[in-house]
């Protein structure tokens, strides 16, 4: 009975505290980047490196099964058209084939609100030729495979649940929860410069989470939209975008 009693204790306790590795990685990630101020490619790395140690010390993952294999389609379709999404109405193509829109958007769908987005003259700090090869690819990957995992098993692993239900460990992804959903989508897209395009990213990835209840394939899915669009921003030098 004494074993018993102190199984089902150390259970509760996990289960009480498993916000924590949920939440600590991606607080630490904006923690970092507030404390070392202005960007730089060294100090991308330093936030990468610091956070990934985080999230693989707290192992958020032991909530969740494996990656349903099964998803992959969805996941890579849903990350190539949040990034097409995200880039799109701000491309040259874009803005001569709908000028109109394309002004609206840049003009309202990205902070401030009320100004035009103009592409950066500056150097970006992020630029190979301003931090060198190895911290650009750094940024690329640490965007794709830290920061974009590490949002989803917060944003949509622990945050949305928790929004719809406060046994968040026990409330059921394919379950939809208006408020949470909606909630959810506005607050991750008010993270981002690009709200509009924030806010289809979140919309999108909490649609494919109640639909698969695959939170790894969802990661996923976000790592690829954060891989294609630093892969679009070195390659066409759009470093607005970071």
């Amino acid at each position: 009975m004494q074993e018993i009693h102190v199984e089902y204790s150390e259970d509760r306790g996990r289960r009480a505290n498993a916000w924590v590795s949920h939440a600590v990685p991606f607080i630490a990630w904006l923690f970092i980047m507030q404390l070392l101020g202005d960007p730089a490619g060294w100090k991308y790395a330093v936030r990468t490196l610091v956070c990934l140690g985080l999230f693989l010390w707290l192992r958020p993952w032991v909530w969740y099964p494996r990656i349903q294999w099964r998803n992959l389609p969805l996941a890579l379709a849903v990350g190539v058209g949040v990034c097409v999404a995200w880039v799109g109405f701000e491309s040259s193509w874009f803005q001569q084939a709908f000028p109109w829109f394309h002004d609206m958007y840049v003009r309202y769908g990205v902070l401030p609100w009320g100004e035009l987005r103009e592409p950066m003259t500056d150097p970006s700090p992020y630029d190979p030729l301003v931090c060198g090869w190895p911290l650009t690819l750094i940024r690329i990957a640490g965007s794709a495979l830290v920061i974009g995992v590490i949002e989803e098993f917060f944003w949509r692993g622990f945050l949305y649940r928790w929004f719809a239900r406060r046994e968040w460990l026990d409330f059921d992804p394919p379950t939809f929860e208006r408020t949470a959903f909606i909630m959810i989508a506005v607050v991750f897209a008010l993270e981002h410069v690009e709200w509009a395009g924030g806010l289809v990213a979140g919309l999108v990835y909490a649609w494919m989470y109640i639909r698969t209840g695959d939170l790894w394939s969802v990661a996923l899915a976000h790592a690829i939209t954060n891989g294609l669009l630093g892969a679009y921003v070195v390659a066409t030098a759009s470093y607005q975008f970071w």
